[in-house]
């Protein structure tokens, strides 16, 4: 039993450095959301090791990825942070769901629901501590990042709209992506986990 838990921790510590190098390969969404935020697929290891260990061990993955990034960080370890707190909402919930109906419909609801939450949250945390730490760090004034937004939609006037209008459905729609792909993707690597004690079935 406990070889078993360290064989998966270590394992996670893989994945997290998976997730690290997928962090590294962000990049943007021209006209669709400004270009300071990018979309990455850094949850998809976490979220496959959440629904093969357990969730616990994807919110390892996710603090493991963060970790890493924080020795390249541009952000004093605030996007770091952020990003944890979603990535674990988003594979804690649907890990935790998936291990209560351990199927691929419930693989899918506990996705859905992940990517909801963690779209939801990302308003608060953004609006909060992101933005405001942003507005510290690099004395870029908050209407200036407003007008960014307002940019691409004038009626876009305040920070919160911005966020509810592009953060909220970026951040669902990037979790529903991840979902998608490690679906995809699952069938490929399944003997594999299987024989690393994986319980996905």
């Amino acid at each position: 039993m406990y070889k078993n838990k360290i064989k998966k921790i270590s394992l996670c510590a893989v994945f997290g450095a998976m997730g690290f190098v997928l962090m590294l390969l962000e990049f943007p969404l021209p006209f669709i959301i400004p270009s300071f935020v990018k979309f990455d697929f850094s949850e998809i290891p976490a979220i496959i090791a959440a629904f093969a260990y357990g969730p616990l061990y994807g919110i390892l993955v996710c603090a493991v990825k963060n970790a890493l990034h924080l020795f390249v960080t541009t952000s004093a370890g605030v996007g770091e942070l952020s990003n944890f707190i979603m990535g674990a909402i988003f594979v804690g919930a649907a890990g935790i769901i998936y291990k209560f109906n351990h199927t691929r419909k419930g693989a899918l609801v506990g996705s859905l629901v992940g990517a909801t939450v963690m779209a939801v949250i990302s308003v608060f945390t953004n609006y909060f501590v992101v933005y405001p730490a942003f507005v510290v760090l690099y004395g870029l004034p908050l209407e200036a990042i407003i007008g960014m937004y307002k940019d691409l939609l004038p009626f876009a006037d305040s920070l919160f709209k911005a966020l509810v209008i592009f953060n909220l459905p970026f951040n669902l729609f990037k979790g529903i992506i991840d979902a998608a792909i490690c679906f995809a993707i699952y069938k490929r690597i399944s003997p594999l986990l299987k024989k690393l004690g994986s319980k996905v079935e």
